[in-house]
């Protein structure tokens, strides 16, 4: 019987999600081939898990790994920079870093005040988009302005200049009620791409149980009671113990994030934010 429903999805054994991610995954490389995806993969376990499985269907498939997006929103943990370098070297990854310097450039440090008359067109016009009018925002990376500047567009400068039709993004259904509407494979439409989710079924027990039955590497920060990382400076752990020894299906995952922009992220996610 073929499986249709979020609930039935989310109930298979772990062994069958997998399947079903390496299926999403293996119609996605036959729709636009592995030079039009990138992989979003931001060092965290559920980039690293999606990660994982493309360089499963790939060998299985005898092509290439599709180049992976790393976008620098400006405050990124030292940690996930040891990661990013220890994973680019050990699974021979094509690594491209997005960023969006004319506005990170422009600080010098999270705080600073960035004049919105010394950006160019483009940014000038997406703040106008999110409807400020203010001549000055301070840099943060995680508040609405920053995620739109420092993320989405990074992202969309990212797909337009390596002309990318398909963007592989790590986002699970469980996580975020935002979230909660998205298929395996949607259209975005400025830029113009797609969004493959293949691990939307996920639920952050299974990619513990996951990651360590594959022995997938994870960045330390989970070991010290991170559950979800987020830029440096708006990210806080919620225990001292291991992500994955805390009360997963009792408590928010997301509650050591920016609540700020926890509560936008409807607004954020039709913009284009992953």
């Amino acid at each position: 019987m073929e499986i249709e429903t979020m609930e039935e999805l989310m109930a298979m054994s772990l062994d069958e999600k997998s399947e079903q991610t390496k299926n999403v995954i293996r119609e996605a490389i036959d729709k636009y081939g592995v030079e039009k995806i990138a992989i979003a993969w931001t060092g965290g376990k559920d980039s690293t898990t999606m990660l994982w499985h493309f360089r499963e269907v790939c060998k299985e498939l005898g092509v290439a790994m599709p180049r992976c997006m790393f976008i620098d929103e400006g405050y990124v943990f030292e940690e996930i920079w040891d990661m990013f370098n220890l994973m680019k070297k050990e699974w021979h990854l094509n690594v491209v870093i997005a960023k969006n310097t004319d506005v990170s450039d422009k600080a010098e440090k999270v705080g600073d005040m960035v004049k919105v008359s010394s950006l160019n067109e483009r940014n000038r016009k997406e703040i106008e988009l999110l409807e400020i009018t203010d001549e000055e925002f301070p840099f943060e990376p995680e508040s609405f302005i920053g995620n739109h500047l420092m993320k989405t567009i990074a992202m969309n400068m990212f797909i337009e200049e390596y002309k990318i039709e398909a963007v592989a993004t790590a986002i699970r259904w469980d996580e975020q009620e935002a979230r909660v509407q998205e298929d395996y494979i949607s259209h975005k439409k400025n830029p113009p791409h797609d969004r493959v989710q293949p691990i939307l079924h996920f639920m952050e027990r299974d990619i513990w149980n996951f990651m360590f039955q594959k022995e997938i590497p994870y960045c330390t920060l989970y070991k010290e009671g991170y559950r979800s990382l987020g830029a440096k400076g708006s990210t806080t752990k919620m225990s001292d113990i291991p992500a994955w020894e805390q009360d997963l299906e009792n408590t928010y995952e997301r509650a050591g994030r920016g609540q700020g922009k926890e509560e936008i992220m409807a607004k954020l996610r039709d913009l284009g934010y992953m």
